[in-house]
């Protein structure tokens, strides 16, 4: 309980900072130049010991619910879709096989296979997001700021012609309602402390769980752990069981099979013991 109140407490306090962000003009912003928003997932630990705890005016419940929750909704493969407060949809790994049911404002690609990315995306998405720079071993830096969500990416390698692609692909961060949902994409490899740090706090973590044309469910499960997030969303299913998978956990996580592919998310509602959602389409 004090976990989730000092988050959603410190949430409320970068509220503003990220307000100024978005005000900047040109935004939102993307590449390496664009000046950054703030990210509360990064600050967050640094932040939390000089929070100053004061009092709040009443908030209905139904205002609460509106201004708090996150939709996520798996649409197939590695491609959720997600759904702001405000409106704001996102779609990660988009390829165009797997369609959304919204048209998307923003989609996060990866390039390991054609069935995470596609070089045409229709006229009507905003913001195309490649987790890949043209320019070999380069990373790809996002920093966009569309309503009340701020999307970033962590580079990461891939493994291409027998050897590993410097930067290849990106795991993408949504920060929306004082959530931070992560995308791994197509991790090929165990991250460093360096990418932990960029990182940050991961509230909600899509995860792979091939079991193998990613990473192996023994490597997986440790990158799940040591991010520690409440809520874990498998995808990219293949190879192995699931059960494979499931198993590495060892009854530290509890495990909820989904009746639907879409679930809601906030702050208040994020589970006290980790717990892995399979949605019934995986």
């Amino acid at each position: 309980m004090l976990r989730t109140v000092a988050f959603a407490v410190v949430a409320c306090l970068f509220g503003p900072v990220v307000a100024l962000a978005q005000g900047v003009p040109g935004n939102p912003a993307t590449g390496p130049r664009a000046q950054m928003p703030v990210s509360q997932c990064q600050a967050i630990a640094e932040t939390i010991p000089r929070a100053t705890f004061a009092s709040a005016r009443p908030v209905k419940t139904t205002e609460l619910a509106r201004r708090e929750e996150v939709k996520i909704t798996f649409i197939g493969h590695s491609t959720y879709q997600i759904e702001s407060p405000e409106g704001v949809v996102i779609a990660t790994d988009y390829s165009g096989v797997h369609r959304p049911t919204l048209t998307p404002d923003i989609v996060t690609m990866n390039k390991a296979h054609s069935t995470h990315y596609t070089l045409a995306p229709p006229a009507g998405i905003a913001h195309v997001l490649h987790g890949w720079s043209d320019v070999p071993g380069e990373k790809a830096v996002h920093n966009v700021l569309v309503g009340d969500t701020y999307v970033r990416n962590v580079a990461t390698d891939i493994r291409a012609y027998g050897g590993f692609e410097e930067n290849g692909n990106s795991i993408f961060i949504f920060e929306m309602a004082g959530l931070c949902i992560g995308h791994l994409g197509h991790l090929h490899h165990e991250l460093t402390d360096a990418h932990y740090t960029e990182i940050g706090r991961l509230d909600v973590l899509m995860v792979p769980t091939d079991g193998g044309l990613t990473m192996g469910a023994d490597s997986m499960s440790r990158v799940v752990q040591r991010l520690r997030s409440s809520l874990i969303l498998p995808m990219h299913r293949g190879g192995p069981p699931l059960d494979r998978f499931l198993a590495m956990f060892d009854g530290r996580y509890d495990v909820v099979y989904g009746k639907d592919d879409a679930i809601t998310v906030s702050m208040r509602s994020l589970p006290r013991k980790p717990q892995i959602v399979v949605p019934p389409g995986l």
